[in-house]
């Protein structure tokens, strides 16, 4: 028996989407299982050990041959967590007899079921694990209400990361905190001065040395973000201890006490190694979509929601959208200052 996992979208999703793997090998031991993904997103499921196959499509690949290829592995079943076109016809003509997706127009004809996104989480897994384990649900009435995605660091990754650090300079008996400096795009980003005030809070509070997550091509904004900082801030910024590849960033993550920033992949990637998580939300997203596993003290997630409710009456999520510069420059750090100071509090050596 063989079964297909679609999820062609970004590091965080298909980090997420794991777990339906291993929830899937406790029901189905002796099934084939595999995944369908981008090869950019392969460090993030890299070792999985309930993952069988990984299938990569190669840009320019014809949808087509990804349908004859679909078929001629005779799936028992097909998830399409993505749920586009794309994946909705390789998943609809698939042949399989479950051919399973989230209820969209163009899936609905195409699947066997479907199921709506929108869902109240009765977990502190959140919605993001509770809707996709809901996508196995008709394969079994024996699956899990949650399951926490998990990285696959080998031993080598973490001694060449521990070494770096040490070469750098850096003493492990201390706090050291990754930070989101910049989330996926600049709407996803909490506004640099907001934030490096809010570094400089960290520094007072809990001494530690920081690290930014970011790529060669970021650098620009790293550096205006440590620009704004105090120079005691500044002094303890390593800039140019940063992961050159994602599974280096992973084997770095593994080894700080906690990562602080913007929401994003890197948030969903530290709570999968278990380091806390401090996530700055952007305003127009919904924070209940994607606060996996927040407890308030080892995963904690903040949202200008939470503070000024008023501001997002009566309007609509495009009207959200369009105004996110307004709802960031109200998002000012005396908001988060409490619960960050709590968090460091707790997650502080």
């Amino acid at each position: 028996m063989k079964i297909l996992v679609i999820q062609m979208k970004m590091i965080g999703d298909v980090l997420t989407s794991s777990i339906l793997f291993e929830a899937l090998r406790k029901e189905f031991p002796e099934a084939e299982l595999h995944y369908m993904i981008y090869s950019h997103t392969y460090p993030v499921v890299q070792n999985n050990p309930y993952i069988d196959r990984f299938i990569m499509p190669e840009k320019g690949q014809g949808l087509r041959t990804l349908i004859k290829n679909a078929k001629k592995e005779q799936y028992y079943a097909v998830i399409d967590v993505y749920c586009n076109l794309q994946t909705a016809l390789i998943t609809g003509l698939s042949g399989a007899k479950f051919r399973i997706a989230y209820s969209k127009s163009y899936t609905r004809p195409l699947c066997t079921h479907v199921f709506s996104r929108e869902i109240e989480a009765h977990t502190t897994a959140g919605a993001a694990i509770e809707k996709r384990l809901r996508l196995i649900s008709p394969l079994s009435d024996n699956l899990p209400r949650e399951i926490k995605p998990k990285i696959y660091l080998e031993e080598n990754e973490i001694k060449a990361a521990r070494k770096k650090l040490e070469n750098s300079g850096i003493d492990l008996s201390q706090n050291l905190f990754m930070i989101g400096a910049l989330g996926s795009s600049e709407k996803k980003t909490y506004p640099l001065p907001y934030l490096a005030k809010l570094l400089d809070e960290i520094i007072e509070t809990a001494p530690a040395n920081l690290l930014f997550n970011y790529i060669p091509s970021q650098r620009h904004l790293v550096e205006k973000l440590y620009n704004l900082c105090h120079p005691a801030t500044q002094e303890k910024i390593h800039l140019d201890i940063y992961g050159k590849s994602l599974r280096e960033f992973l084997a770095i993550t593994y080894h700080c006490d906690a990562l602080i920033g913007n929401e994003g992949g890197s948030v969903n990637m530290a709570k999968a190694l278990n380091i806390p998580t401090f996530a700055i939300f952007s305003p127009p997203l919904k924070k209940e979509n994607w606060n996996i596993y927040d407890d308030g003290r080892r995963n904690v997630s903040v949202h200008l929601r939470d503070f000024e409710e008023q501001m997002f009456q009566d309007r609509s999520q495009k009207q959200l959208k369009k105004s996110w510069k307004q709802l960031y420059n109200a998002f000012k750090p005396d908001l988060v200052s409490s619960q960050l100071q709590s968090f460091l509090k707790i997650n502080s050596k």
